[in-house]
């Protein structure tokens, strides 16, 4: 039997993988679980564990990681902690396969994990780039070369790859698994009663809001974040706000928030499950913030994706996403384009430049077609590719 191990330590990297890891945990020729620790494991971020326990993954360690402060010190501590609590869990178990997906501190912990306790590994979500300077960006080209095999989502992708000197046999385009989710899950109105997600019986239309704070805009997060919920309230829309993520200066974001928490039409949330979280967007009127998931999620509805500041840019976008600037003009003025008839009626039959949500049975026959162990060894020398 072969044992596979997944490494998850937000929400968000587990959902772009959460269709895969059903399916391998429902296979009964494989051995499934899930390292899991940083943000799943903190009640501040919606202890997001219990989502991965309704799915009934198996967990091979539940670590308490995550220090909880809002500094880069407390980010890279905070991995340090999950990587060395482990490193017994996962050698002793012995995994065959360690999977990990985009470009967060897990994935450097389980490429280190994969290569010093020599494991082969799978990539998930590499070769992207962003224009703005972020340290996903190094984190993810470097966790790349760490690791056996790439599973990437568009040939862009592919070939940034390629340039990053990793041989084409080594990668394989299969389009964004989390996507899979998209096509799964409840249609447009499905599941749609304000009750069932505790939002404001009348809060009519409102927009998504995702925001995150980037390194560029750490001192002024908060303020963006301001800006996008005055303009979403001048345009007479009700909001539905996700709470941010755990980049340090999620605090200023957080405490913007409780500037509107009396806002009738306004609903905060820090977690909701997954059919829930779908069907909120799916009746939004637009996403807002600078969420990858404007990027790659919106346009399999397809609904507007407002991207307001500097993070996401750079990166391959649909006809769908409108960039702007995040002073409550330039948000003001994307908002109507998102809110025009012409516009939407524009995006109505695009294509997903990310794929197709059939991406996670691809993923899952390379899975279990290839033996992994036979590339584990990374010996190419870039100079005579």
């Amino acid at each position: 039997m072969k044992k596979i191990l997944g490494v998850s330590g937000i929400r968000s990297d587990y959902d772009l993988m959460s269709v895969l890891y059903r399916r391998l945990a429902e296979d009964p020729q494989i051995d499934f679980k899930l390292l899991v620790g940083g943000a799943h494991m903190s009640k501040t971020y919606g202890y997001s564990v219990d989502l991965i326990r309704a799915d009934n993954i198996p967990i091979l360690g539940a670590i308490e990681s995550l220090i909880d402060g809002d500094s880069n010190s407390a980010r890279l501590k905070s991995a340090s902690i999950m990587l060395q609590s482990a490193v017994d869990l996962v050698a002793g178990w012995k995994p065959d396969l360690i999977l990990y997906a985009g470009d967060r501190e897990e994935v450097w912990i389980g490429a280190l994990l994969g290569n010093y306790l020599e494991i082969p590994t799978i990539h998930f979500y590499g070769g992207d780039h962003t224009a703005s300077w972020h340290i996903d960006n190094p984190v993810r080209h470097a966790v790349s070369k760490l690791s056996t095999f790439h599973v990437v989502t568009t040939e862009e992708h592919r070939r940034r790859l390629l340039a990053l000197g990793e041989p084409d046999w080594r990668i394989r385009v299969l389009g964004s698994l989390a996507l899979d989710n998209f096509v799964a899950a409840a249609p447009p109105g499905a599941v749609q009663t304000p009750e069932s997600f505790g939002m404001p019986l009348n809060i009519g239309e409102y927009a998504l809001v995702l925001f995150h704070p980037d390194p560029s805009e750490y001192a002024v997060a908060g303020a963006i974040c301001r800006n996008v919920l005055l303009e979403v309230k001048a345009a007479g829309l009700g909001a539905c706000v996700g709470h941010p993520n755990t980049d340090p200066a999620n605090r200023s974001i957080i405490a913007t928030f409780g500037e509107f928490k009396d806002e009738p039409r306004f609903f905060f949330y820090r977690n909701v499950g997954r059919i829930q979280f779908i069907s909120l967007y799916k009746n939004a009127r637009f996403i807002i913030g600078n969420s990858s998931s404007g990027i790659l999620e919106a346009a399999s509805i397809p609904i507007p994706a407002i991207n307001v500041g500097l993070r996401q840019r750079g990166r391959l976008a649909g006809v769908n996403v409108i960039f702007c600037d995040p002073d409550r003009d330039s948000i003001r003025q994307a908002i109507g384009k998102a809110m025009d008839p012409g516009f939407r009626s524009l995006i109505s039959d695009m294509v997903n430049p990310y794929g197709d949500g059939r991406s996670c049975d691809r993923a899952y026959e390379l899975i279990i077609s290839t033996d992994f162990s036979k590339i584990a060894q990374k010996a190419e020398d870039p100079l005579t590719r």
